[in-house]
């Protein structure tokens, strides 16, 4: 019982070895050998892996290709190749969401700088300018959350619209989190000018 499998095995491996080196077969005609057992196919498959017996080799190893696929995405970040972004970035609904956010002037996206500035202003010791520190601080974050709601609900319909049956989840957020940045320290870089149509 065990003799005539280990035959089987050993009759489809010479069968295999001799595929391999002819010219390719037609797509149509019977292949001739048995299909492999999955134990034997998987066993075909770890002895091609080329792993280093070293471990310091294989750990440089691993260290370099991620160095390589870091080099890749901040490239792709810098010029917006698509192929290399980060998976979070990949894709044509958020391109779409970066095309949108970038083509249009936000409020939200100047609330960091002003937020330093009203934060200069409350830490000098004279209440007129710490008073008005805090009006202005209430005032921009009331506008801000407004240009939120403004940009967020019009992305959201554009979504639903070019994007109909497509998972769109998490987009919205994307796009605000985008507002929030400053233009010119966006990653990936804006692909359009203000006032294009995405």
């Amino acid at each position: 019982m065990f003799r005539r499998r280990s035959d089987d095995a050993a009759a489809s491996a010479a069968v295999l070895e001799q595929d391999q080196t002819t010219q390719p077969r037609d797509p149509q005609a019977k292949k001739g050998r048995p299909t492999p057992k999955r134990s034997e196919a998987e066993a075909n498959r770890r002895t091609r892996v080329t792993v280093p017996k070293d471990r310091k080799e294989a750990a440089r190893q691993a260290r370099e290709k991620m160095r390589v696929e870091r080099e890749k995405q901040r490239t792709a970040l810098l010029e917006g190749d698509e192929r290399h972004l980060p998976a979070r970035d990949k894709g044509p609904v958020r391109k779409f969401v970066r095309d949108y956010v970038d083509a249009r002037w936000s409020l939200a996206e100047f609330f960091l700088p002003a937020a330093v500035v009203i934060l200069v202003f409350s830490v000098i010791k004279v209440p007129a300018l710490q008073l008005l520190s805090n009006v202005l601080f209430l005032l921009f974050f009331v506008l801000v959350v407004l240009d939120f709601l403004r940009l967020g609900l019009g992305l959201r319909k554009q979504l639903g619209e070019r994007f109909a049956g497509q998972n769109t989840r998490g987009a919205v957020a994307y796009g605000l989190m985008r507002i929030l940045q400053m233009r010119r320290l966006r990653l990936p870089k804006p692909q359009v000018r203000r006032g294009e149509k995405p």
